[in-house]
């Protein structure tokens, strides 16, 4: 017997070209057996990285007439996923939201898509970046990568050099921001590993997950990665779980890529590499 199947809102950007945000996020959630609906932050020609001239258009104005449209439809969902804002004032439109369409089931997962590599993206300001703590505050989980967690916390970004103490003390103090589970990705101990730490607030448990690294960095990896958690998180599996399979799913999308010789700014072939995704999550 079939449950009711289960609704995504995703809150996201549009890149029109390079794999990530939207382009990824519906279709691997949606491969998930979720209805995914989406609500554009704003539309890009092309992502932000490894492109000049890209074209962007802010939908910041739009947002409250989606959202306000979707009220009155009496719209439920089990999940909000928030990830790159195209304004400051989204912000608060987003949040908002969260507080329009939550309820008792509505896990709410924020990424707060702002920086990479100790820097922050073209489009974000430093106060966007701690006005994104406010989200932060609202969500059940936030899956921030190592930058992010230096932008959240305002503290310098240390790179590469850290340990496992570090790193369980900066998920400690990330959940003290409001969120009682935290996942920090593009973390190593060991130079063949590669993956994410979680930390439990609630539970005060701490948990690993990792796979053998592929060498190179490739775009819109966090948006698969996110994606992925949260199907898993959808389809019942527990956060250590979930982690591990977005771990494996993101790695498994990166070997398509290098074998196929794609070019690395245009993302990863996450499409070649849905099967195994669904098998993963035991929907096959």
């Amino acid at each position: 017997m079939y449950s009711k199947q289960k609704r995504v809102a995703a809150i996201h950007d549009i890149s029109c070209v390079g794999r990530c945000s939207l382009t990824v996020v519906l279709p691997i959630i949606s491969a998930a057996g979720i209805d995914t609906s989406v609500l554009p932050t704003a539309v890009l020609s092309t992502h932000t990285g490894g492109f000049e001239n890209f074209t962007y258009r802010d939908l910041t104005d739009d947002i409250s007439p989606i959202a306000a449209h979707w009220q009155s439809l009496d719209l439920e969902f089990d999940a909000l996923y928030s990830g790159f804002l195209g304004s400051y004032d989204q912000i608060d439109l987003v949040a908002k939201l969260f507080d329009t369409f939550q309820s008792e089931k509505t896990l709410i997962l924020v990424d707060p898509v702002m920086a990479d590599h100790g820097q922050l993206y073209s489009i974000y300001t430093p106060e966007m970046a701690k006005g994104m703590t406010k989200l932060c505050a609202k969500a059940d989980i936030i899956v921030p990568n190592l930058t992010e967690a230096a932008f959240l916390l305002d503290e310098p970004y240390i790179g590469e050099d850290y340990d496992q103490n570090y790193i369980e003390d900066l998920l400690v103090r990330l959940s003290q921001l409001g969120s009682k589970k935290v996942v920090i990705t593009g973390i190593s101990f060991d130079p063949q590993q590669l993956g994410a730490v979680t930390y439990d607030a609630v539970a005060r448990t701490f948990d690993y997950a990792f796979n053998e690294r592929v060498a190179d960095y490739f775009h819109g990896t966090g948006d698969i990665f996110g994606s992925t958690l949260l199907a898993g998180l959808l389809n019942d599996f527990n956060l250590k779980k979930s982690t591990q399979i977005a771990v494996d799913y993101t790695r498994e999308c990166i070997l398509r890529t290098v074998e196929l010789g794609q070019e690395k700014r245009f993302g990863v072939c996450f499409e070649r590499a849905i099967p195994y995704l669904i098998k993963r999550l035991g929907l096959s």
